[in-house]
């Protein structure tokens, strides 16, 4: 393929995600699967598989109820498919041939099934794009590998680059960026007097503790997006008043996660009285953790609260800058011999985060 132009080529993309549950009786499968994964529960597969089970068959009950809200199912895999179409008709241009795949991690379509799937269209290069803009072996780490172990099943021999991670990605920020002002403003036309300046409120899954203190840089990924947006936001928008806070939510177990806790900062702006603006910054997609969890949960614990005023962006989705964003890594990445990333290579992370796929 040396030499080959990009519009020559026939380029498959896999679109990785969590997955969710397609049904109700699905749910307490799905959690297995998620916590029978290595990277989530750190255990012989011998210890591993009944505890997950275990887990499984205790959420499940609390897990179909989040679901119901949903219509008993989760929208992730149609949400997921509306940006792999929208990145396929943007990426058509640029290669003869191009088509997108789905490889979800806990549920429908799996890697296996999408490999095979992949090795039918006979591409001759394969872009691996996890749907997580910050890098974690528990997210775009478990999928990868996850990934190479189904399409070394499958006979799979293609050369195959990965986007790591794009925290800093323009379209990504640009989006957000946007979403957040246009909120800021609506929160100045209804504010009270008396009240303080919004505050934005980043907030993102949270990771137990010992993840991040094994080297993860995920958290670092998220600090660099918040300040990303925030920056973005005084430049293009200075007469804006504001302050802002980063946070993390979903926390399940007794372990220590880390924090602030989004809740905690809800009940916080109540007490001191000031507009929010509630930003998904970790979800590209609109599923239960931002549908149930933050518009429901959240929006009822901040009236509870005393939050003034409240507002939860819209994940960025299939809006076209996001996605132009995605297609200019997958073109940089088509360039590359090894996993690329969008510096060109160069290591993102400082040399504390060793979990950092990116050697120095």
């Amino acid at each position: 393929m040396s030499g080959q132009k990009l519009s020559e080529q026939r380029l498959a993309v896999v679109l990785f995600n969590l997955g969710g549950p397609d049904r109700l009786e699905a749910v307490e499968p799905f959690l297995f699967n998620l916590f029978n994964d290595p990277v989530i529960l750190g255990l012989p597969g011998l210890l591993r598989w009944p505890l997950a089970r275990l887990i499984a068959r205790r959420r499940a009950p609390v897990a179909q109820k989040i679901y119901q809200h949903l219509g008993g199912s989760s929208p992730l895999l149609a949400n997921t498919q509306a940006q792999a179409t929208a990145l396929e008709a943007v990426l058509t241009k640029d290669f003869d041939r191009v088509r997108t795949f789905i490889a979800m991690r806990y549920w429908h379509p799996f890697a296996d099934q999408t490999a095979a799937e992949v090795k039918a269209f006979a591409p001759d290069h394969i872009v691996l794009l996890p749907l997580y803009p910050q890098w974690s072996i528990t997210t775009s780490g478990s999928s990868l590998n996850d990934w190479r172990r189904a399409a070394a099943a499958a006979g799979l021999q293609t050369p195959t680059t990965a986007v790591c991670c794009y925290p800093e990605q323009d379209g990504l920020i640009s989006v957000l960026a946007e979403s957040v002002a246009s909120a800021l403003e609506q929160a100045e036309k209804n504010q009270v007097s008396g009240y303080g300046p919004p505050r934005v409120l980043f907030t993102a899954h949270g990771l137990p503790q010992k993840v991040i203190d094994r080297g993860d840089p995920y958290q670092s990924h998220c600090e660099q997006t918040a300040a990303a947006v925030i920056e973005k936001i005084k430049s293009n928008w200075p007469e804006l008043t504001f302050d802002a806070r980063g946070c993390y939510q979903s926390r399940v177990g007794p372990m220590k996660w880390i924090g602030p806790a989004t809740k905690d900062e809800l009940i916080r702006a109540g007490q001191e009285r000031v507009p929010v603006v509630l930003v998904p910054t970790a979800f590209v997609s609109e599923h239960s953790e931002t549908l149930v969890e933050l518009d429901i949960e959240y929006r009822h614990l901040a009236e509870t609260a005393g939050v003034p005023w409240f507002k939860r962006i819209a994940t960025v989705s299939d809006q076209a800058r996001f996605i132009e964003g995605l297609a200019q890594l997958i073109r940089e990445s088509v360039a590359e011999t090894k996993m690329p990333w969008p510096d060109g290579g160069a290591r993102r992370c400082r040399p504390e985060f060793s979990g950092c796929p990116c050697q120095p």
